[in-house]
């Protein structure tokens, strides 16, 4: 499996010096990343809040559409977390 092309910083003491630990490492890493990264997380984890229309909208619907209608003007993303 080739590894995706992002930036990652990892920090690790066991696998300094031992490159197959370390790329297993990171395979992991990846491999939980990318059963995270999804539009289904990212919409649940977010709220938009639409100064506009003094609205806050929690449905992952509703933030999906205004996410991919382009940035309108004083719509915020904030995370619940």
């Amino acid at each position: 499996m080739k590894a995706p092309n992002r930036d990652l910083l990892v920090l690790v003491k066991h696998a300094r010096n031992n490159e197959e630990a370390m790329e297993k490492e990171l395979a992991q890493l990846n491999k939980l990343l990318i059963s995270v990264e999804t539009q289904d997380t990212f919409a649940t984890v977010y709220e938009a809040i639409d100064c506009n229309k003094f609205r806050v909208y929690n449905d992952p619907w509703k933030i999906m559409k205004l996410i991919s209608s382009g940035e309108p003007a004083f719509v915020f993303l904030n995370n619940k977390n």
